[in-house]
Protein backbone atom coordinates (compact mmCIF):
# COMPACT_ATOMS: atom_id res chain seq x y z
CA UNK A 1 0.00 0.00 0.00
CA UNK A 2 1.06 3.59 -0.62
CA UNK A 3 0.94 5.52 2.64
CA UNK A 4 0.82 9.26 3.29
CA UNK A 5 2.47 9.86 6.68
CA UNK A 6 1.48 13.12 8.38
CA UNK A 7 4.15 14.26 10.78
CA UNK A 8 7.61 12.91 11.49
CA UNK A 9 7.72 13.37 15.24
CA UNK A 10 8.64 10.59 17.65
CA UNK A 11 5.76 8.30 16.70
CA UNK A 12 5.65 9.38 13.05
CA UNK A 13 9.28 8.29 12.73
CA UNK A 14 8.34 4.87 14.09
CA UNK A 15 5.64 4.58 11.42
CA UNK A 16 8.20 5.44 8.73
CA UNK A 17 10.64 2.87 10.15
CA UNK A 18 8.02 0.12 10.16
CA UNK A 19 6.92 0.93 6.61
CA UNK A 20 10.54 0.39 5.56
CA UNK A 21 11.27 -0.45 1.95
CA UNK A 22 8.25 -2.71 1.50
CA UNK A 23 5.63 0.05 1.42
CA UNK A 24 5.82 3.19 -0.69
CA UNK A 25 5.22 6.28 1.42
CA UNK A 26 5.30 10.06 1.37
CA UNK A 27 5.97 12.20 4.42
CA UNK A 28 3.98 15.41 4.87
CA UNK A 29 4.75 18.11 7.42
CA UNK A 30 4.91 21.91 7.72
CA UNK A 31 7.51 22.07 4.93
CA UNK A 32 5.46 19.79 2.68
CA UNK A 33 1.80 20.28 3.67
CA UNK A 34 -0.78 17.82 2.35
CA UNK A 35 -3.09 18.98 -0.43
CA UNK A 36 -5.74 17.06 -2.30
CA UNK A 37 -3.49 17.01 -5.35
CA UNK A 38 -0.45 15.72 -3.43
CA UNK A 39 -2.51 13.05 -1.67
CA UNK A 40 -3.84 11.58 -4.91
CA UNK A 41 -2.59 8.05 -5.51
CA UNK A 42 -2.14 7.21 -1.84
CA UNK A 43 -4.10 4.29 -0.40
CA UNK A 44 -4.18 5.47 3.19
CA UNK A 45 -3.15 8.36 5.44
CA UNK A 46 -1.56 7.87 8.87
CA UNK A 47 -1.35 10.90 11.15
CA UNK A 48 0.40 11.45 14.45
CA UNK A 49 0.40 15.22 14.09
CA UNK A 50 -0.38 17.34 17.16
CA UNK A 51 -4.03 18.33 17.43
CA UNK A 52 -3.91 21.87 16.04
CA UNK A 53 -2.02 21.07 12.81
CA UNK A 54 -4.25 18.03 12.29
CA UNK A 55 -7.37 20.20 12.60
CA UNK A 56 -5.88 22.63 10.09
CA UNK A 57 -5.71 19.80 7.53
CA UNK A 58 -8.98 18.12 8.51
CA UNK A 59 -11.08 19.45 5.62
CA UNK A 60 -8.39 18.52 3.08
CA UNK A 61 -8.20 14.99 4.48
CA UNK A 62 -11.97 14.54 4.39
CA UNK A 63 -12.25 15.95 0.87
CA UNK A 64 -9.46 13.64 -0.36
CA UNK A 65 -11.76 10.64 0.34
CA UNK A 66 -8.69 8.64 1.35
CA UNK A 67 -9.00 6.49 4.51
CA UNK A 68 -7.24 7.92 7.57
CA UNK A 69 -5.73 6.34 10.66
CA UNK A 70 -5.03 9.02 13.26
CA UNK A 71 -3.46 9.15 16.67
CA UNK A 72 -3.62 12.94 16.77
CA UNK A 73 -4.89 14.12 20.17
CA UNK A 74 -5.45 17.22 22.24
CA UNK A 75 -8.48 18.61 20.38
CA UNK A 76 -12.23 18.26 20.10
CA UNK A 77 -13.55 16.55 16.98
CA UNK A 78 -15.97 18.75 14.98
CA UNK A 79 -19.44 17.31 15.44
CA UNK A 80 -20.07 16.90 11.71
CA UNK A 81 -16.92 14.84 11.02
CA UNK A 82 -18.54 11.42 11.38
CA UNK A 83 -21.50 12.28 9.15
CA UNK A 84 -19.22 13.71 6.45
CA UNK A 85 -17.15 10.53 6.40
CA UNK A 86 -20.21 8.31 6.30
CA UNK A 87 -21.64 10.40 3.47
CA UNK A 88 -18.57 10.11 1.28
CA UNK A 89 -18.03 6.44 2.18
CA UNK A 90 -14.59 6.82 3.77
CA UNK A 91 -13.45 4.71 6.75
CA UNK A 92 -11.34 6.44 9.41
CA UNK A 93 -9.87 4.97 12.58
CA UNK A 94 -8.90 7.17 15.53
CA UNK A 95 -7.31 6.43 18.89
CA UNK A 96 -5.76 8.13 21.89
CA UNK A 97 -3.57 5.05 22.20
CA UNK A 98 -2.84 2.59 19.39
CA UNK A 99 -1.39 -0.10 21.67
CA UNK A 100 -2.98 -3.44 20.77
CA UNK A 101 -2.43 -4.53 24.38
CA UNK A 102 -4.67 -1.69 25.53
CA UNK A 103 -7.62 -3.65 24.17
CA UNK A 104 -6.89 -6.45 26.64
CA UNK A 105 -6.87 -3.82 29.38
CA UNK A 106 -10.26 -2.61 28.13
CA UNK A 107 -11.73 -6.05 28.65
CA UNK A 108 -10.21 -6.22 32.15
CA UNK A 109 -11.63 -2.84 33.12
CA UNK A 110 -15.08 -3.88 31.88
CA UNK A 111 -14.96 -6.64 34.52
CA UNK A 112 -13.53 -4.33 37.20
CA UNK A 113 -16.41 -1.91 36.55
CA UNK A 114 -18.59 -4.41 38.40
CA UNK A 115 -16.61 -4.00 41.64
CA UNK A 116 -19.49 -2.36 43.47
CA UNK A 117 -21.44 -5.62 43.17
CA UNK A 118 -18.87 -7.20 45.49
CA UNK A 119 -17.60 -4.28 47.57
CA UNK A 120 -19.26 -1.40 49.35
CA UNK A 121 -18.21 2.00 47.91
CA UNK A 122 -15.02 1.00 46.07
CA UNK A 123 -12.75 3.96 45.26
CA UNK A 124 -11.46 4.17 41.68
CA UNK A 125 -8.14 5.97 41.09
CA UNK A 126 -6.10 6.45 37.91
CA UNK A 127 -2.53 7.70 37.75
CA UNK A 128 -0.87 8.37 34.40
CA UNK A 129 2.71 9.34 33.56
CA UNK A 130 4.01 10.69 30.24
CA UNK A 131 7.02 12.54 28.83
CA UNK A 132 7.50 16.23 29.56
CA UNK A 133 6.50 17.27 26.03
CA UNK A 134 2.95 15.89 26.33
CA UNK A 135 0.65 18.89 26.59
CA UNK A 136 -2.75 17.45 27.52
CA UNK A 137 -3.40 16.20 31.05
CA UNK A 138 -5.03 13.95 31.96
CA UNK A 139 -4.20 11.85 28.94
CA UNK A 140 -6.88 10.73 26.54
CA UNK A 141 -6.17 7.16 27.59
CA UNK A 142 -6.80 7.99 31.26
CA UNK A 143 -10.14 9.55 30.30
CA UNK A 144 -10.99 6.44 28.27
CA UNK A 145 -10.14 4.24 31.26
CA UNK A 146 -12.53 6.28 33.40
CA UNK A 147 -15.26 5.86 30.76
CA UNK A 148 -14.63 2.11 30.62
CA UNK A 149 -14.80 1.82 34.42
CA UNK A 150 -18.23 3.52 34.51
CA UNK A 151 -17.14 5.21 37.73
CA UNK A 152 -15.94 8.68 38.60
CA UNK A 153 -12.19 8.26 39.06
CA UNK A 154 -9.67 10.35 40.94
CA UNK A 155 -7.25 11.01 38.04
CA UNK A 156 -3.73 12.29 38.66
CA UNK A 157 -1.02 13.03 36.10
CA UNK A 158 2.76 13.40 36.03
CA UNK A 159 5.09 14.57 33.28
CA UNK A 160 8.69 13.43 33.52
CA UNK A 161 11.61 12.50 31.29
CA UNK A 162 10.79 10.62 28.10
CA UNK A 163 8.16 8.25 29.51
CA UNK A 164 6.18 6.79 26.60
CA UNK A 165 3.06 6.09 28.63
CA UNK A 166 2.29 4.53 32.01
CA UNK A 167 -1.31 4.12 33.21
CA UNK A 168 -2.44 2.53 36.47
CA UNK A 169 -5.97 1.94 37.70
CA UNK A 170 -6.37 1.17 41.39
CA UNK A 171 -9.62 0.08 43.01
CA UNK A 172 -9.38 0.67 46.75
CA UNK A 173 -11.66 -1.19 49.16
CA UNK A 174 -11.58 -1.51 52.94
CA UNK A 175 -9.79 -4.84 52.76
CA UNK A 176 -7.88 -4.98 49.48
CA UNK A 177 -6.57 -3.05 46.49
CA UNK A 178 -6.98 -4.24 42.91
CA UNK A 179 -4.55 -2.81 40.36
CA UNK A 180 -4.34 -2.89 36.56
CA UNK A 181 -1.35 -1.25 34.93
CA UNK A 182 -0.21 -0.76 31.35
CA UNK A 183 3.31 0.45 30.55
CA UNK A 184 4.32 1.31 27.00
CA UNK A 185 7.99 0.44 26.54
CA UNK A 186 8.48 1.84 23.05
CA UNK A 187 6.56 4.17 20.72
CA UNK A 188 6.80 1.45 18.13
CA UNK A 189 3.69 -0.14 19.67
CA UNK A 190 1.62 2.85 18.57
CA UNK A 191 3.01 2.69 15.04
CA UNK A 192 2.32 -1.05 14.93
CA UNK A 193 -1.28 -0.51 16.03
CA UNK A 194 -1.79 2.22 13.46
CA UNK A 195 -0.43 0.01 10.67
CA UNK A 196 -2.59 -2.89 11.89
CA UNK A 197 -5.61 -0.57 11.59
CA UNK A 198 -4.51 0.47 8.10
CA UNK A 199 -4.35 -3.18 7.05
CA UNK A 200 -7.86 -3.77 8.43
CA UNK A 201 -9.11 -0.84 6.35
CA UNK A 202 -7.38 -2.12 3.23
CA UNK A 203 -8.96 -5.55 3.82
CA UNK A 204 -12.41 -3.95 3.84
CA UNK A 205 -13.02 -4.78 7.52
CA UNK A 206 -13.69 -1.20 8.67
CA UNK A 207 -16.98 0.54 7.84
CA UNK A 208 -17.25 4.06 6.49
CA UNK A 209 -17.33 6.73 9.16
CA UNK A 210 -15.30 7.70 12.21
CA UNK A 211 -14.35 4.47 14.00
CA UNK A 212 -12.64 4.00 17.34
CA UNK A 213 -9.57 1.76 17.28
CA UNK A 214 -10.84 -0.04 20.35
CA UNK A 215 -14.06 -1.06 18.60
CA UNK A 216 -12.13 -2.48 15.64
CA UNK A 217 -9.62 -4.36 17.79
CA UNK A 218 -12.18 -5.77 20.23
CA UNK A 219 -13.75 -7.73 17.36
CA UNK A 220 -10.55 -9.80 17.33
CA UNK A 221 -11.21 -10.83 20.94
CA UNK A 222 -14.83 -11.90 20.48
Amino acid sequence: MKVAVLGKGKTGKKVIEKLGVHNEHTVFDSTNPPTIEKLKGHDIIISFLPGEPFLNYLDVLIDSKIPVVTGSTGFEWPSETASKLSKNGTPWVRAHNFSLGMNLVHEMIKVLAKADKLFESPNFKIHEIHHIMKIDAPSGTAISWQDWSKHKCDITSARTGDVVGDHKLTIETETEDIIVQHQAKDRGIFAAGALWSAQKIMAGEVPAGLNDFNDIAIKELL
